[in-house]
């Protein structure tokens, strides 16, 4: 059977054939690199002045979270925060 250059479902003849494709640019696996990108992501957030806080809230409100937070152009972490420090602000004048 001769080789065909359009043939590739006879992977084997095309094995030592090296493909055009993005070159690696990191020595380290990609569950390393995701490991030290988040590590180094904390580390940024707590030099500013972040701390992380978890809150679980059911698929309807985060759905209406998300809508304002585009419609407003935020993150919805951003919107979050800025919905605490308006009901905050209340709290404090009331």
């Amino acid at each position: 059977m001769a080789k065909q250059d359009a043939d590739r479902t006879t992977l084997d003849l095309f094995a030592d054939e090296r493909r055009p494709g993005r070159p690696k640019t990191n020595p380290l696996p990609r569950q390393a690199q995701l490991k030290l990108n988040k590590r180094n992501q904390l580390r940024r957030d707590r030099e500013r002045g972040l701390r992380r806080i978890e809150l679980k809230v059911d698929q309807a409100l985060l759905s209406k979270l998300n809508l304002l937070a585009a419609e407003r152009q935020l993150s919805r972490a951003e919107l979050i925060q800025a919905l605490l420090l308006q009901q905050l602000e209340q709290q404090d004048f009331d």
